[in-house]
């Protein structure tokens, strides 16, 4: 046995643990995974293990897609390989139990063809290849209410009450009338090692915005994986729930999860820096560039609904097409000025509801591309970016639905040149069965609209 191995599972047993929790990303971002003994860890950590793959095939309700030749009826449903990425270990608050990140790999213990977390891996390399690491840090918004798994149930999803009234955005007075939920879920993440360098009210009942500290490589894809799924645990623990929908209610504005970026350089510089702070260098550029250019086109990978697409629309604090300004809001990509270490770019197009790993996949794969291509974005917007649309072309403009979306990264070449073609065929079908689950269903926008009249 490895030494280091030996020893760990020593302290282990000295400690009194007795079981550990692995956990694995899905297309969804779900985190699918078990407790497993400490003599099953031991293999694990020496060997890797084998998951069904039924889990890569699954929908967000347990369903097998229909399409695809990655899994299904026809493979018989194997194992497939994964690993524990050891140095993710932390520990559960609360209960001291570790917690290790796994991730799936192919028989060479190389990039897996459709596991997500692979996906951003293969496209950090691509980055590493440039002579670049990618910093940055997700933010999300995300509604709380005083309901359980069992009530949003027996209501029907309807008429859920929120931890709070009223339209209180940045609100101090709600902010420390809850403060034992700030603090309790600030020192949660802190503890779980996905710390939150912001927390506040937002704008809507209830809903409140975190933004995780910002770091290098995968670890901030890790860390944002991590907060969706344990700060559900969190408050449900507390007889509370918490929904990462992009739009819950068509009464409140969508529920975003952007994502802010830089690039180091070889020497461990901020590329996106410039002498006088609000001046875009060429990396910055190249790079939006490449961002307006690809993300039209691979726009399921931050939009992965149906109902993302309800809050992609003009006048909601979303983006409905490829533009960037320099500290605009109403733009998809904002360029931040700031001195050296700050001054970066945020991706304001996807919504909550997205994987954190194919959110950053997406953009710092977009990013490569124009850095390599040397693209020039068009000009930067000033003012409301909804009003000059049209100045932007027809190809910036993203897609009104799922179907729409899934079908254009279906057909777009430098997808498959960026992620593989197993990953776009798989992801592909994942997001049109998606669209289809919704589109042979009946809900209460039709029975309310066609029921008497038609």
């Amino acid at each position: 046995m490895d030494k280091s191995l030996d020893a760990r599972m020593r302290a282990y047993r000295d400690a009194g643990v007795k079981q550990v929790v692995l956990g694995l990303a899905d297309v969804d971002g779900v985190i699918r995974g078990k407790f497993v003994d400490l003599s099953k860890l031991e293999g694990l950590m020496a060997h890797g293990g084998g998951f069904c793959d039924c889990i890569l095939g699954w929908d967000v309700n347990d369903q097998l897609y229909d399409r695809g030749t990655y899994t299904g009826w026809h493979t018989g449903f194997p194992d497939t390989r994964y690993r524990l990425v050891t140095d993710t270990e932390r520990a559960i608050p609360g209960e001291g139990t570790p917690y290790f990140i796994g991730e799936f790999v192919d028989e060479d213990e190389d990039f897996h063809p459709v596991c997500p977390r692979s996906c951003l891996r293969r496209v950090l390399t691509r980055l590493g290849d440039l002579g670049y690491t990618a910093r940055s840090g997700f933010e999300y918004e995300f509604f709380v209410f005083k309901e359980t798994p069992e009530s949003i149930r027996e209501k029907g999803y309807r008429d859920l009450t929120p931890v709070t009234p009223g339209n209180f955005g940045y609100s101090v007075l709600r902010a420390a009338t809850q403060s034992e939920a700030f603090n309790g879920l600030m020192d949660y993440c802190r503890e779980f090692e996905f710390p939150l360098e912001g927390l506040h009210c937002e704008t809507g009942p209830g809903v409140w915005e975190a933004a995780l500290s910002a770091s290098e490589g995968i670890e901030a894809a890790d860390q944002a994986s991590l907060f969706k799924n344990f700060s559900k645990v969190y408050f449900q623990k507390r007889g509370e729930l918490a929904t990462f929908m992009a739009k819950w209610s068509m009464d409140y504005p969508g529920q975003s999860g952007h994502y802010h970026f830089s690039l180091l350089d070889a020497e461990g510089k901020n590329a996106f820096a410039s002498a006088e702070p609000g001046d875009v260098p060429d990396t910055a550029r190249y790079a939006l560039g490449g961002l307006m250019h690809y993300l039209p086109e691979w726009l399921p990978m931050l939009a992965p609904t149906v109902n993302s697409f309800t809050r992609l629309v003009r006048g909601a604090w979303a983006p409905t097409s490829a533009s960037w300004g320099i500290e605009n809001r109403t733009a998809a990509f904002r360029f931040i000025p700031g001195d050296a270490s700050r001054q970066h770019v945020e991706n304001r197009v996807g919504g909550a509801d997205g994987n954190p790993y194919l959110t950053a996949a997406a953009t710092l794969g977009a990013a490569a591309l124009g850095i390599e291509e040397k693209i020039e974005p068009i000009a930067a917007v000033i003012g409301n970016a909804y009003e000059q649309e049209g100045a932007m072309g027809s190809e910036s403009r993203f897609s009104p639905t799922l179907r729409h979306a899934a079908t254009r990264m279906g057909e777009s070449k430098a997808a498959r040149r960026v992620f593989g073609d197993a990953f776009v065929e798989h992801y592909v079908g994942t997001r049109i069965w998606e669209a289809e689950e919704s589109e042979r269903s009946v809900n209460d926008w039709q029975l309310d609209r066609y029921l008497e009249i038609i």
